[in-house]
């Protein structure tokens, strides 16, 4: 890039105005903060954090790893993060972030990256702070780390369901079993065991003081219609509010009607929306 670039890679010197930034939207950040609160801002292994830099001040981030996330990041922002991706090459699998800074970066990206597999152009952010609407499954508990073996089928049955390729084609799944372990290692993986079946199963994915994000949401096919994703959600969000955080949230695609309807029965309520590109 030209040195009269406002975009520059940030580093650990960053961290206040960083985190200045994520706390303007705690819900709509967790991602982003949780990956760094882990991580640092100077991870490596192709995870970098961008900034954009206007009279000397720090105003919008882009998170680049596997998944490239703008925050903050008005029409300039946008333009500068664009430039900046265009020059560097394609190396994220998604675009995730609110509707119009993701669709505004997709747009002029778009003749140097394109084409996407799949866009999600309206997804709900739902939230929840306190207790949920409806009697929570008391058979949902924390995964055994014993039990990674029926867990992880259903993981690969959830992403690949959701995402249309599974997660797990690249290196025989032993990446992806690693990071499904990591979240039962850490009491972030909940289901409702029956006879060495998952019949629901949930995990809090990114967590950070202020919010926690579940993610995987699955209720195994031959079990569906039957009350158990609501139960189950109730008693993931009970969990979560009681030992992980006091606000919990999650994404949903707009189409999937089923799922919305039970996250409204759950108490969930939408307070924004993010569009996905997927490569």
């Amino acid at each position: 890039m030209l040195r009269t670039s406002p975009v520059r890679i940030l580093g650990e010197r960053d961290r206040e105005a960083v985190r200045a930034i994520l706390d303007m939207d705690p819900v709509g950040n967790v991602f982003v903060a949780s990956r760094l609160m882990t991580a640092g801002l100077s991870a490596g292994n192709g995870t970098e954090v961008w900034g954009h830099v206007d009279h000397g001040r720090l105003t919008a981030l882009c998170y680049s790893g596997a998944n490239l996330v703008p925050v903050n990041a008005g029409p300039a922002a946008i333009r500068s993060f664009a430039d900046h991706a265009r020059w560097r090459g394609r190396r994220c699998s998604s675009i995730v972030g609110p509707v119009d800074a993701v669709s505004d970066f997709w747009q002029q990206v778009t003749p140097a990256w394109g084409p996407a597999r799949v866009i999600r152009a309206s997804q709900p952010v739902l939230e929840i702070s306190g207790r949920p609407a409806v009697p929570a499954d008391p058979l949902v508990r924390r995964v055994r780390v014993t039990e990674l073996d029926i867990l992880v089928p259903a993981c690969v049955a959830m992403f690949t369901e959701e995402v249309g390729v599974p997660p797990d084609s690249g290196d025989g799944g032993s990446l992806y079993r690693a990071r499904v372990e990591e979240l039962v290692r850490t009491g972030r993986a909940f289901a409702r065991v029956e006879n060495g079946r998952i019949v629901f199963k949930a995990e809090v994915g990114a967590v950070t003081p202020q919010a926690c994000q579940i993610q995987g949401v699955w209720v195994h096919p031959d079990l569906r219609g039957q009350g158990h994703a609501a139960a189950g959600m109730a008693a993931v969000v009970e969990h979560a509010l009681a030992e992980i955080a006091p606000r919990v949230t999650l994404y949903v695609n707009d189409f999937n009607t089923p799922a919305r309807a039970t996250y409204r029965r759950v108490g969930f309520r939408q307070v924004g929306e993010v569009m996905s590109v997927l490569f």
